[in-house]
């Protein structure tokens, strides 16, 4: 199978698309009004467009978040346990309670869902690196990380779902397990041990969320191993779908360690058990949509080749979209 190039044009990642100055038949054509851009389209452009990624750019997950992933969607306040594997790692994420300050009593809150905790989580591990300290005053944070990172007004409903799916992402318990050498290994932890919570003023905007969160010992010494870099304009750019984001962080720490010269096939199926196929009736449902997300992924990540047919994906040796290099943390150096 012939290798994918990393050179090609942003116009045919997105289909439909027609730049101004370019047009599909050879022959003169009269001049026409370039076609209109989606908001998803115009961010996209723009995060592939950005260039060279900064030290100031650029936000960290962890290796386990970049193979395993939380749920696409909401899945309810009676499921409490979500799970999800990949090969020889499987992920355990259990809904949690926390205290009310005005009930006085520990009330059930859900678990974390759809592509705001992934985005949240990549700013948690950030704050947390470059402080060098577990210890995060989201309250002071949380403004500037919704109008920079999400690009989003700081106020009204952007705000009240950010605040959930904090509290969902503080209060929730996760258990890992791995086969390593034929020994199974079972690891359980919680990515946050400690958090201050408050209510919003405004009745019409109550909601329950950490003013203050504290990461897990396990977690941040985890994190200060095995933090995945990742470009922060791909991210704005892919915040409208988890499922996107979760191709971006897997691409991002797979590709680059693909033998050089072979690539890696992948079917279908195993695609679609790591990226929740199990919610579609017909794998070609889910295939469907996992190339919408693949397309756009690749927009941003423009060094990531990645062949798809009809058996599959096949994974070829990328940079990954964050040059590898040393950066500096306060606890340490980090290299990428």
């Amino acid at each position: 199978m012939r290798e994918p190039s990393d050179l090609t044009p942003i116009k045919d990642l997105l289909p439909g698309l027609e730049l101004p100055g370019h047009s599909r038949k050879t022959a003169p054509v009269k001049r026409k009004a370039p076609a209109s851009i989606t908001p998803i389209q115009s961010r996209l452009i723009e995060a592939a467009a950005a260039g060279v990624t900064s030290l100031q750019s650029i936000l960290y997950q962890h290796t386990i978040f970049c193979q395993t992933g939380m749920p696409y969607r909401d899945p309810g306040d009676e499921v409490r346990t979500w799970e999800q594997s990949n090969g020889f790692v499987a992920l355990e994420i259990t809904a949690g309670k926390a205290m009310h300050p005005k009930l006085g009593k520990f009330v059930e809150i859900g678990l974390p869902y759809g592509p705001k905790p992934r985005l949240i989580l990549a700013h948690i591990n950030t704050a947390a690196l470059r402080k060098g300290d577990p210890e995060i005053d989201t309250a002071r944070s949380l403004t500037a990380f919704i109008s920079g990172t999400l690009d989003l007004a700081s106020h009204g409903r952007n705000v009240r779902v950010i605040k959930e799916q904090l509290t969902r992402l503080s209060t929730c318990s996760i258990r890992l397990g791995m086969v390593r050498d034929g020994e199974a290994v079972t690891v359980q932890s919680q990515i946050v041990t400690a958090f201050s919570m408050w209510l919003e003023k405004d009745d019409r905007q109550r909601v329950l969320w950490p003013s203050t969160i504290r990461l897990s010992a396990d977690y941040f010494e985890s994190l200060q191993r095995h933090a995945v870099p990742l470009d922060e304009h791909h991210l704005a750019a892919l915040s409208h779908s988890a499922m996107a984001l979760d191709v971006y962080a897997w691409l991002a720490q797979r590709l680059h360690r693909i033998g050089k010269g072979s690539g890696l096939p992948l079917p279908w199926t195993a695609v679609a058990a790591q990226f929740g196929g199990s919610g579609y009736e017909r794998i070609r449902k889910f295939r469907d949509n996992f190339k919408v997300a693949l397309t756009q992924v690749q927009t941003v990540y423009r060094g990531a080749r990645v062949n798809v047919s009809e058996q599959g994906l096949t994974l070829w040796n990328s940079p990954p979209p964050v040059a590898p290099k040393l950066f500096p943390v306060r606890s340490g150096i980090h290299k990428a």
